[in-house]
Order: C-alpha cells, then sequence, then structure tokens
C-alpha cells in the first residue's frame, strides 16, 4: 500500500467526485497545519522514504524518520560517542535515496581546539545506514559507542497531522532492537557489528570502538518493517520497487553547467518518485510529491508523465493505464469522466475539480505520446478510455459552448477551456489516425470553445485581457496569475505543427506580455496570482507562490509562441532557484520579489522532491531545443530558441520514436540533431 495522500495547504483534496448524478459537491475542506520540511533532507525510492534534518541525527521530532510504505519504522537514532554527540559540520543529499552527513568530535584528553574523530553517517531511503568512526589522533583509542533507537510505528497521516503516538517498547531482537504496534505491525533494526550490550527498556545498543592510529570503526544499520499476519489466501505485502528503466538517462552539456545539474537531479527524482498501484502492479506512475502526496494517481501524474516524455513514453503508457482503470461508467451523465478530488483555489473562489482535470488531460497525453512513438499495442489499449473521455466532454459542454466545474456553483474556469480545447483538436486528430468516427465533431467543439471564451472570458480594454473564471450567473473574476500559461500550451500535431489555441495571435501576445511583467515574473519564476491582486499571497499555493510546474508550462507556451524574451527570463530563474535548493526543485516557494543577493524563499509545506516540478524541468530545458517529434510521420525536428539564453547547449539520451536522440544548439542560437532513429526526417 502506497503512503496515503495528505493535503496540505491550498491543495485540499475533499472527497473523490465521482457521485451520482445530482448529488452535491462538498466544498474542499482546509486541511490541518503539516510539519515543515523545507529544511530536511528527503532520501526517497518509493514506496519507501526518510526524513532528516541536515545534522543527521533521527531526533524524533515532527516527520523526522524512516518509513515503508506510509508507516514510520524508526523515528529516533540518536549517535554518541563518549557520551556525547558528535558536531554536526554538513549535511547533503549524495542522490535522491541517499543523504550523506559529516560531523567530528575531540576525543578526551587531547590538547588543542582541533577535532581528531571524524564521523561520517550514509543513509538510505531503503532503510540502512552507516556510521564510521575515522581517527586522526596520534594513539590508540577505545571509545564508547551507543545509539538510542526509538518508534512509534505512526501512519504518515498521523505524523501529519501532530498525532503520531507515543514510543514502542522495544525488545531484543537478534543483532538489534524490535518494536510491534497493537495492530501487530512490527519494526527491526539490526545491526552489524552485534553490540556488546542491547538494553531494551532504554532502546539503546553499545559498542566499544578500538581505534589505531589512521584507523575506522563502522556500524551498519538495516531498518524493516513487518505488516500484521495475514489470513489465508489474503493479498501479500504490496508491490515492490519500480526499475528506473522507465525513464531515460537524460543528459545536458551546456556552457553554462546549470542544466547540466538540474536535468540530472531531475530525472534521478522522477525515477525515485515512481510507484505501483497495488492491485495492478504493472502499472507505474509518478507520486505528486514527497513526503505529504504519495496516494493515488491524479491528474498531476498525467501532467508528469506528459511533460516526460522526451525521456520515453513508456512512463506515459503505466501513468494512463493506471488512470484510465478508474474511468466512470454505467451510462449516466458521469459515465467517461475520471473521478478526483476538489483542489482549494484560494479565497473567495469555488474549488476546482481534479477530475475534470485528468479527464480532459487523458486524450491529450495519449495523442502527444503518440507523437513521441508510443507502441501501438499500448495506443490500441488506452484508446478505448480517451474515446469515453472525448464522449463526455461533448456532453458536458454547456448551453453557453463552455465547459464547467461541477458543483453547485456552475463556475467557468479559463483554464479548464483550454485543457478542453486542446483536448478536442489533439483528440480528433487522434481518432482520424486511428480511424476512429468523432473527428469532426471535436472539431466543431473546439470551435465553439474559441468562439463563447472570447465572448466570456476575454476583455479588450486598457486594462484588458483574460479572467480567471466565470460564474454561472454571469460574473467575472479577473485576476492576472500563472494560470494564464495554460492558454498558451496548445499542445503537438503532425509534423511538428502546434495545434490551434484559444487565443488568436494578438490575445496571445497580450498574455505573453502580462507574464512578462514584473507582478507575475518574480525573478525566481512565475507567481500563481499577480502580486498587485489584494489577495496576493507569496505562500499560497494558487494566489501567489511560484509553482515550478506552472512556470515551466509558461516556458515552454512562450517558445512555441516565439516569445523568446520572456520564456528565457522565466527560464533564468527558474535554473537560479534550482540552484539555491541544490538543483532538486520543490513543488511551490515563496513568491517574494528577488532582490540583488537574495535567495529564493522555501515554502514550508511544499513538497520535494515533486513530480510536476522535475518533470517541469525537463519541459522547461527541452524548450531551449523546441524539440518537435512525428513519431507516426516519421520526421523530428528542432526549433530552438534564437536568442540562446543559456549559451550553446546539447541535449542527450532524449528517446523519439523508441529510440535514442540528442540535439545541439550553438551559441548563436542554430539548432542540429546530433542522434535519432533510423529513417526520421530531420528538420529544424
Amino acid at each position: 500500500m502506497a503512503p496515503s495522500t495528505v493535503p496540505a495547504p491550498g491543495r485540499s483534496t475533499g472527497r473523490p467526485t465521482g457521485r451520482a448524478p445530482g448529488t452535491a459537491l462538498p466544498r474542499a475542506v482546509r486541511p490541518v497545519e503539516l510539519p515543515p520540511v523545507h529544511g530536511a533532507l528527503v532520501c526517497v525510492a518509493l514506496p519507501a522514504l526518510v526524513v532528516c534534518a541536515e545534522h543527521g541525527q533521527l531526533t524524533g521530532e515532527g516527520p523526522e524518520g524512516v518509513y515503508a510504505a506510509g508507516r514510520r519504522l524508526l523515528s529516533r537514532c540518536v549517535l554518541r560517542v563518549s557520551g556525547r554527540e558528535p558536531v554536526a559540520l554538513q549535511g547533503r543529499m549524495a542522490s535522491a535515496d541517499r543523504a550523506v552527513f559529516l560531523g567530528v568530535l575531540r576525543v578526551p584528553g587531547e590538547a588543542g581546539p582541533d577535532p581528531g574523530l571524524t564521523v561520517e553517517r550514509a543513509r538510505s531511503a531503503d532503510g540502512t545506514e552507516r556510521i564510521t568512526l575515522r581517527s586522526a589522533v596520534g594513539r590508540s583509542l577505545r571509545l564508547p559507542v551507543e545509539l538510542a533507537l526509538g518508534t512509534d510505528l505512526a501512519d504518515l497521516g498521523a505524523v501529519a497531522t501532530g498525532r503520531p503516538g507515543s514510543e514502542l517498547a522495544a525488545s531484543v531482537h537478534g543483532t538489534g532492537l524490535r518494536w510491534t504496534g497493537s495492530d501487530g505491525r512490527s519494526a527491526t533494526v539490526t545491526a552489524d557489528p552485534a553490540p556488546m550490550d542491547s538494553l531494551a527498556a532504554a532502546g539503546v545498543l553499545r559498542w566499544e570502538a578500538e581505534l589505531a592510529p589512521g584507523a575506522a570503526f563502522t556500524i551498519r544499520l538495516r531498518v524493516r518493517g513487518e505488516a500484521a499476519a495475514r489470513p489465508t489466501g489474503s493479498p501479500g505485502a504490496g508491490p515492490g520497487r519500480p526499475g528506473g528503466h522507465l525513464i531515460a538517462e537524460a543528459r545536458a552539456e551546456a556552457d553554462d553547467p546549470r542544466p547540466g545539474e538540474l536535468l540530472r537531479t531531475s530525472v534521478e527524482d522522477l525515477r525515485a518518485l515512481l510507484q505501483r498501484t497495488p492491485e495492478h502492479p504493472a502499472d507505474v506512475y509518478l507520486a505528486a510529491g514527497v513526503p505529504w502526496r504519495c496516494g493515488p494517481v491524479t491528474a498531476e501524474a498525467l501532467w508528469a508523465a506528459r511533460m516526460a516524455l522526451p525521456l520515453g513514453t513508456r512512463l506515459a503508457a503505466t501513468t494512463l493505464r493506471a488512470i484510465g482503470r478508474t474511468q466512470l461508467s454505467g451510462g449516466g451523465a458521469e459515465s467517461g469522466r475520471l473521478p478526483g478530488p476538489l483542489r482549494d483555489a484560494g479565497p473567495r473562489l469555488p474549488p476546482r475539480c481534479t477530475g475534470v482535470e485528468a479527464t480532459l488531460a487523458f486524450p491529450s497525453v495519449l495523442a502527444e505520446a503518440r507523437r513521441w512513438g508510443l507502441p501501438s499495442a499500448d495506443l490500441e489499449e488506452l484508446l478505448p478510455v480517451a474515446e469515453r473521455c472525448l464522449d463526455w466532454l461533448r456532453r458536458v459542454v454547456g448551453a453557453d459552448g463552455l465547459v464547467p466545474d461541477p458543483g453547485p456553483t456552475g463556475s467557468r474556469w479559463a483554464e479548464t477551456q483550454a485543457h478542453a480545447h486542446r483536448a478536442a483538436l489533439l483528440g480528433a486528430d487522434l481518432l482520424d489516425a486511428c480511424g476512429r468516427p468523432g473527428g469532426d465533431a471535436l472539431r466543431d467543439t473546439a470551435r465553439t470553445l474559441r468562439e463563447r471564451f472570447r465572448r466570456a472570458f476575454w476583455t479588450d480594454d486598457r486594462t484588458g485581457g483574460p479572467a480567471l473564471a466565470r460564474t454561472a450567473d454571469g460574473g467575472t473574476w479577473r485576476r492576472p496569475g500563472g494560470w494564464a500559461a495554460h492558454l498558451l500550451d496548445t499542445g503537438l500535431l503532425g509534423g511538428g505543427r502546434y495545434a490551434q489555441g484559444l487565443l488568436d495571435a494578438v490575445e496571445a501576445e497580450r498574455v505573453a506580455r502580462l507574464l512578462g511583467t514584473p507582478a507575475l515574473d518574480s525573478g525566481w519564476g512565475l507567481r500563481g496570482l499577480s502580486a498587485e491582486d489584494p489577495d496576493h499571497n507569496p505562500f499560497g499555493h494558487r494566489t501567489g507562490a511560484v509553482r515550478a510546474h506552472d512556470t515551466a508550462v509558461a516556458v515552454a507556451g512562450l517558445a512555441a509562441a516565439g516569445r523568446g524574451k520572456e520564456a528565457a527570463s522565466l527560464l533564468r530563474g527558474l535554473l537560479d532557484a534550482a540552484e539555491a535548493f541544490g538543483h532538486r526543485l520543490p513543488e511551490m516557494y515563496a513568491g517574494e520579489q528577488r532582490t540583488t543577493g537574495g535567495r529564493p524563499v522555501p515554502h514550508p509545506a511544499a513538497c520535494r522532491p515533486a513530480a510536476g516540478a522535475a518533470a517541469g524541468a525537463v519541459h522547461a530545458l527541452l524548450a531551449l531545443a523546441g524539440v518537435r517529434p512525428d513519431a507516426p510521420g516519421r520526421s523530428v525536428s528542432v526549433h530552438p530558441l534564437p536568442s540562446a539564453p543559456l549559451g550553446a547547449i546539447r541535449l542527450s539520451g532524449l528517446v523519439v520514436a523508441g529510440e535514442p536522440f540528442a540535439a545541439r544548439v550553438s551559441g548563436l542560437g542554430l539548432g542540429m540533431v546530433e542522434e535519432a532513429a533510423d529513417g526520421l526526417q530531420l528538420g529544424v
């Protein structure tokens, strides 16, 4: 069982919106305050993860601990040497699933301020840890070493709400300790070498370390959990760890070293976030983010799979398969829709339905995956689900020609219309290519959406532009924000062409200029809401924070629209922010205005790593080269940003038509395909 999703501020989930027709939707409920994790090091290899502070000790405070499948197996692991804790010097991520720590100690009896003992710790998400004491003292040492261990075996949801429960009593078990909860679950810590003394009552393991000059003493720990005994014939322990082969090992080599570091880290994070569905272990998808959002597949997993298409189509296929299994059926009004929870949209606005978002994303992701080279067997399996999504889209368009969000307010969101328009055009192209009927009807739907959107959402006065949403009684919410980037995301058709968007050329230029204003471009990325809006909150998930996903959508959309200046500004800001976060982008961070010498401010409850941020980094960097594949048409072309804002760059290890792909952009902004599948027509 995967860790349960825990709603964070501004991301309330409510109940899934699969419901009987006519049943009122619940309003999203504000969640409890989450423990801050912005300063934590998080090792991830789902369904396992470790949350720890930079000093390396597990103190049992807040969310610290070793987790497996949403259960905290170890909450406390405090090292003392000669009765003292090491002085922490450095803690850092060595990879997505491993953190390393360095500390020192002065040896009793040694003169001078220099520490003579180095303490190195390496902790991995799989529950293993290596502790090494290294002596630089010119005499032999005999030092008492002890580890104080403990756990509450709390569920991640209980940890998030501040109700984890008390520590459990330990018992001696082999070369370590064991804890058993009231539900029969247990956790075991084993040590190598075996401790000289095990004190169950205190939860302490002890050794006597003998160190010659220049010698080392190493302790290896292993944390394991066991579920309660199951009746005969019941399901076993959950599915294992997915392999990283679903995601290609892409690389970036550039005059600017930051793209290479960001791409490497993002690929690592995407691999670490892969998880299987318990009922169908072959269905692999990306968890939305760690530690709070590791629940069932959602719309965010679809968007992340779409942005990761340059790394191969297998992740898109497995994600589409996983979410497709949830599709509602029965022939009623809801038939064909994908269920999803409500998402809080900020103050004074009704919640939005992520199920509608997923339903509109499904055919678009499938259509674009086909352009990148999705195998025909996967396409044939997934096409019926896409057809049902598109049938739902045609049925749900209201008398006003727009797509409403379900619920008593009947509100229409501009972003939803953009998703619907893209789904209609890409869906029509997909149906035509597969010899299925319905393409012309979908194009009519798209035409109606364009006409009605212009009337309902667009104003041409001096302060005009797109509105965020429209109420059922005709009122509008005029709130410029990062959401407008989705109006430029039109989707990919054959021959390297982008689909027609909701906006005409003049309107697209207006939105591009809007996204480039200081009110939205914070210098670190795109704000969710204009800094000039009265409801702006730099830490609001939808009301002012910088969301890496939306910034990446904006970079790619602006590049496709030929707005290189605005795209380059947002991309540089994203790269600068990523560097400040160790190249592991959080899902969001504060939308504070950048100042000289400043750094981006973290959001205390943001997931990091997060699928949307990691895949968004891939998406934004690919905008530099503008790779446009058409595997069915046997062609691929590159359309780089002409300004070459980061200088020369080479992107390799990508996948087009199932084969390795590499492209280079010169310092003058000229593109070249260096490696591609045989038989593809290449263009720039």
